[in-house]
């Protein structure tokens, strides 16, 4: 693992160049190619100075990697200015940050990271934001996590002292406590976002720049996650016995969220609250403490980084010709961008599951995990999937079809936007096919 740091610590002389924008997405997508690479990989592997992956790690730092290199491509506005250097290292200290987080052993300098990766995303919303809002939206994200990861902190030194260590691997102190189940979960639910904990989610989207919400929406989110699923293997008891409340507010939450996206006036918005409606599923998966279950969600944060991630894409590429992100002006891109309507199409139905995506098969796992865990469960499984198909279905055909408010030329796509919008695509279909690799 060391040599994954130490690489990315020697790319800091880059900055200090003028050609270093093609060579950094080369040297971010090289790294990710020598890890894919790393041999002997079994259950937890590549173990040197408290750090080491497992496969949930192993695909997350694939994704961090791949989602960081593609922030580069789309942000080409920020390529010819005095800034642009900078804006790459920010992207190289979350890129380190969020690798640092996904291989950790060591539950202090996880919750270190986890914290640490707040600063460079809030430098990213304030520095290329797009309105003033974006201040108000910044402290949201800061206030919101600060207030929830505080607590956790507390339950950490609390580890510390009854066990006299913070491995994950050393860690035999089984709570019964309520209180401190919550508070060491309350950070993670704020991170992933569960319902109730979410508003800062679509403030934060919304006034983040593109890569800004790529990252938010493909990989901050996910951290959340992976904590549930890291702690979750210590803390058996007290998941099955406080599990049903947390399952009961992401039920009721994923129907209300997707409630809430079919009144959306801005597209980002729209987007972020499907996040939200995402994440509320994989959460249910979670719960359920099945192995099915976890595959799902596991699976379903793979789909749901790339995915939200390119819809995220196509939102700013009709926001940099139109300047607006609002449906009512964003009417009839079918007349202006023609060649990006199949990728709209696309993304939208892989957004709502519809084979053969990933997503329909982490679906698939977690509705069975949800059966397995209460059976009623099934009719709410029904209404989150028909309003899923219903924002999904909203925001294609609001955007796609209609009058154009301004019809003053005809726009085509750039190799550069297609070439984006394949790379999401594609690892989307291909991972269907690789299945029998987490069995």
């Amino acid at each position: 693992m060391m040599k994954l740091f130490i690489y990315t610590l020697f790319m800091i002389p880059y900055f200090f160049f003028n050609y270093s924008w093609n060579l950094f997405q080369f040297t971010i997508l090289f790294l990710m190619l020598l890890f894919i690479s790393f041999s002997g990989f079994s259950f937890f592997s590549m173990i040197s100075y408290n750090y080491g992956v497992d496969y949930y790690s192993y695909g997350l730092i694939i994704l961090s990697m791949l989602i960081i290199s593609l922030m580069i491509i789309s942000s080409n506005s920020i390529k010819n200015t005095y800034t642009k250097n900078f804006f790459l290292f920010i992207n190289l200290i979350l890129c380190l940050s969020l690798i640092l987080v996904f291989s950790s052993m060591n539950m202090l300098i996880m919750y270190l990271f986890f914290e640490f990766s707040l600063i460079p995303l809030l430098v990213l919303v304030y520095t290329w934001g797009y309105q003033p809002e974006r201040l108000i939206s910044g402290l949201y994200l800061f206030f919101y996590t600060l207030f929830a990861s505080l607590p956790f902190l507390l339950v950490i030194i609390n580890l510390m002292s009854t066990d006299m260590s913070l491995y994950f691997d050393m860690e035999f102190f089984i709570p019964y406590s309520f209180f401190i189940h919550m508070f060491m979960f309350f950070a993670f639910m704020v991170k992933l976002p569960m319902y109730m904990v979410h508003f800062w989610l679509p403030k934060a989207h919304v006034q983040a720049p593109v890569s800004g919400s790529m990252i938010l929406a493909g990989l901050l989110l996910k951290i959340g996650g992976y904590g549930f699923i890291r702690f979750m293997t210590l803390h058996e008891l007290s998941f099955l016995n406080f599990n049903y409340i947390w399952f009961s507010f992401s039920l009721m939450g994923c129907i209300l969220v997707s409630m809430i996206c079919l009144i959306q006036g801005d597209v980002k918005c729209l987007i972020a609250y499907s996040s939200v409606a995402h994440m509320s599923m994989c959460l249910i998966g979670l719960l359920t403490m099945t192995k099915w279950g976890l595959l799902g969600s596991f699976l379903m944060m793979l789909s749901h980084g790339l995915c939200s991630s390119g819809l995220f894409c196509l939102a700013n590429f009709s926001y940099e010709r139109y300047s607006s992100r609002s449906f009512f002006l964003n009417k009839g891109l079918i007349n202006l961008m023609p060649s990006m309507s199949l990728m709209w199409f696309l993304f939208c139905s892989f957004n709502m599951s519809c084979p053969p995506s990933l997503n329909f098969f982490s679906e698939v796992f977690i509705i069975n995990s949800m059966i397995m865990y209460w059976s009623n469960s099934f009719f709410y499984f029904l209404f989150i999937s028909f309003f899923s198909a219903c924002f999904s279905y909203f925001l294609y055909s609001y955007l796609q079809h209609g009058l154009p408010h301004l019809f003053y030329c005809y726009s085509l796509g750039l190799v550069r936007e297609f070439l984006l919008m394949f790379i999401h695509l594609v690892p989307l279909i291909i991972l269907i096919l690789s299945l029998n690799f987490f069995f």
